[in-house]
């Protein structure tokens, strides 16, 4: 059984629904009891493309399913959701980021972990950091000490943390 950590977002078809109807899905792939999904952010997006903001959250939870099984079962979630890739960095109805699977660094063609662009994204950080405080990286950086102000002022949280 691994601990895995996967970012969520939406900025199509309704994204807290698409947010609600992910958590459903990653239900199915966590071990009993084990799920935990942090409040929801509104966020701008990223690049140069025009698009609606963000909703956010990143979801934590045990599970059987080794690193690639895990990718394959969270692409077939955005898939059934509608998901296209378009266009990078473009609007979309759902995106399930592997963020973290235990303590492994993982480095293949198709999967980095943890996630290459997660020590720069508040709204990855700072769900994190509610849903475990006090949450180390493989690499042993406290996460707490990646957020600054700035990432803060950037999301505004649409769900209360628990």
């Amino acid at each position: 059984m691994t601990q895995v950590y996967v970012a969520l977002g939406a900025n199509l078809a309704e994204p807290i629904s698409q947010l609600n109807r992910a958590c459903e899905a990653l239900l199915s792939l966590a071990a009993p009891g084990s799920f935990r999904v942090s409040p929801y952010y509104g966020s701008c997006p990223m690049g140069q493309v025009a698009q609606p903001d963000y909703v956010n959250a990143v979801a934590c939870f045990d599970t059987e399913l080794e690193p690639l099984a895990l990718l394959d079962a969270l692409q077939a979630i955005e898939l059934e959701q509608g998901r296209e890739r378009l266009v990078r960095w473009g609007p979309r109805t759902l995106d399930l980021d592997l963020v973290l699977y235990g303590n492994q660094v993982i480095c293949s063609d198709r999967l980095t972990v943890p996630h290459y662009g997660m020590k720069d994204r508040s709204f990855v950080l700072i769900p994190l950091e509610c849903l475990t405080p006090g949450l180390m990286l493989p690499c042993g950086t406290p996460v707490q000490s990646l957020i600054t102000q700035a990432m803060r002022d950037e999301l505004h949280q649409l769900t209360p943390c628990d």
